[in-house]
C-alpha cells in the first residue's frame, strides 16, 4: 500500500488547484465531518484531491527527493551521494543462484538504503563513498521500520551522471534520550548505555533472495514470495542495557549485531553449530558502554517496550559526550 505523507498531499493540492492551505484544510475538515469521523485526515485529503481532479501519484514521477520516498512506490527515480557500502553476497534457491549487495546514499533531505539484486549487485564493485548515483525504475519496501530502494534487472543505476550534483547530504541526526524518557513508536532515537546482560544469539531461516522469513514445510522451506528455497540464515542478538535511569532490552538484527560483535557472517554462523563458543563473547560484552541509534517498539507478546538498533557505536568518544553534556546544561540554564 502506498503511504503518501499528509504534507505532500497538501503541497500537491496547493500547486495544482491554486487555493490556499486554509481553504484546503477547511475542505478536509468538512469531508471528515461529512463521513462522521470514519476516515482519517489523510484519507479525507485523498478524496478532496480527487474531487478537485488532482492525481496525487503524478507527483512521484521524475526525480524524487529522498525525504519523499515512501513504501509502496514503484518506478522511482532519485539522485544521491553514496555514504556507505556493503559487501556483495551470493545465494542459492531451489532453482537458481543470485547475488545481492547494498549501499546507503543521501541528498540534502535525508538518506536511504539501496538494495541491488542480480546483475545489479555487481555494481557494488564500482561504488565508493562519495560517488554520485542516479537511480531510475526502482521500487520501495519497508524493512524493520526503515524505507529501502530496491533495484532489479529493469532498474537503472548510473554512476557519476552528467549534470547531477549533490553538494550536501543531510545525515539523520538522532535525538538523544534517556531510557526512562522513551515512549512507544519513538523513532530516530539515540541512547548511551552500559551492557548489563547478554543473551545467546538466535538464528532463523530466511529466503536468500528477499531475506523474508522462510517457513518449514515438510522437508523444505517456503518463502511467501519465492516458494521453495534453500534457506540462508539470519540472526539476532538481545542485550539488556542500563543508562542509570532505567534498563531496556535492545534488539540487534544482522548488521547491527555484526557491528556490536565486531564480527562477520561467517564467524557468527559458527555459533549456530557450537553455542558454547559464544559464552566468552557474552562475558566480554558486559560492562561496555555503547551508543545505539534506532527506534522503540512495543513487544505485544511480553507487553513491554524494546529498542531496535539500526546503528551502534562502540567505545563512544568521551570528549564528544562531555561536549554534549555541557551543551545540555547550558540549554537548561537558558530555559
Amino acid at each position: 500500500m502506498i503511504k503518501i505523507p499528509y504534507e505532500q498531499i497538501i503541497d500537491k493540492i496547493k500547486k495544482e488547484a491554486d487555493i490556499s492551505e486554509d481553504d484546503i484544510n477547511l475542505k478536509i475538515d468538512q469531508k471528515m465531518k461529512q463521513l462522521s469521523g470514519l476516515i482519517s485526515k489523510e484519507g479525507a485529503a485523498h478524496i478532496v484531491a480527487n474531487e478537485l481532479g488532482i492525481k496525487l501519484f503524478d507527483s512521484f514521477s521524475g526525480k524524487l527527493q529522498i525525504k519523499n520516498i515512501v513504501p509502496g512506490l514503484r518506478n522511482v527515480g532519485t539522485v544521491g551521494k553514496v555514504s556507505k557500502t556493503y559487501e556483495l553476497r551470493e545465494f542459492t534457491t531451489n532453482d537458481r543462484q543470485g547475488k545481492v549487495a547494498s549501499f546507503v546514499m543521501g541528498d540534502e533531505t535525508g538518506t536511504i538504503r539501496v538494495v541491488m539484486w542480480g546483475s545489479q549487485a555487481e555494481n557494488i564493485n564500482n561504488i565508493k563513498e562519495g560517488t554520485i548515483t542516479k537511480i531510475t525504475g526502482s521500487y520501495v519496501k519497508e524493512n524493520n521500520g526503515f524505507n529501502e530502494l530496491h533495484l532489479n534487472e529493469r532498474s537503472k543505476l548510473i554512476l557519476n551522471p552528467e549534470g547531477e550534483t549533490v553538494n550536501v547530504v543531510k545525515e539523520s541526526i538522532a535525538k538523544r534520550k534517556t531510557i526512562n524518557q522513551l515512549t512507544e513508536n519513538d523513532n530516530d532515537i539515540e541512547i548511551l548505555a552500559t551492557i548489563v546482560q547478554a543473551f545467546e544469539p538466535r538464528f532463523f531461516e530466511v529466503c536468500p533472495q528477499c531475506s523474508k522469513r522462510a517457513k518449514p514445510e515438510e522437508n523444505s522451506f517456503i518463502c511467501p514470495e519465492h516458494n521453495k528455497v534453500e534457506p540462508d540464515y539470519s540472526y539476532v542478538l538481545n542485550l539488556i542495557v542500563d543508562d542509570g535511569t532505567d534498563t531496556m532490552r535492545t534488539v540487534f538484527f544482522r548488521e547491527s549485531m555484526e557491528k556490536i560483535l565486531n564480527s562477520n557472517k561467517e564467524k557468527i554462523l559458527q555459533y549456530r553449530e557450537n553455542m558454547e563458543k559464544f559464552e566468552e563473547i557474552k562475558t566480554e560484552l558486559l560492562g561496555n558502554i555503547i551508543k545505539i541509534g534506532g527506534r522503540v517498539k512495543k513487544n505485544l507478546f511480553f507487553d513491554r517496550l524494546e529498542f531496535v538498533a539500526n546503528d551502534v557505536t562502540l567505545n563512544p568518544n568521551p570528549e564528544e559526550e562531555i561536549k554534549r553534556l555541557d551543551e545540555e546544561v547550558k540549554k537548561a540554564e537558558n530555559n
